[in-house]
């Protein structure tokens, strides 16, 4: 059994606009896809999700418009924008960054 991992302070807006790059999805998808290509280690809560998605509509990073999901329930389903792109782009920078801090720190010979 996978131990599931918490997510770091700030990364999961980088996660969402990551999902979001495959295209249109709901927050469920949203939170499945996430879930899956961790290989199950990190799971979003809908407590932070919706937040999060809102406060990223908010910023213009995406852009929501109702839909039937694939049970024909109603649903707001999320897009990327071109701001979202670049914000990913930034996003993943700043993470490779301090991916590669911490690697240095962890590698450091004792």
């Amino acid at each position: 059994m996978k131990q599931k991992t918490d997510l770091l302070q700030g990364t999961l807006d980088m996660l969402i606009l990551r999902a979001l790059v495959t295209g249109p999805m709901h927050g469920f998808a949203i939170m499945n896809r996430i879930h899956q290509t961790s290989e199950s280690a990190l799971q979003v809560e809908q407590g932070s999700l919706y937040p999060a998605l809102y406060r990223m509509e908010a910023q213009g990073w995406i852009r929501a418009e109702w839909g039937l999901s694939e049970n024909n329930r109603k649903a707001k389903f999320y897009t990327l924008t071109e701001a979202g792109r670049r914000q990913l782009g930034v996003e993943s920078e700043n993470w490779s960054r301090m991916c590669r801090a911490i690697n240095l720190v962890m590698d450091f010979p004792v």
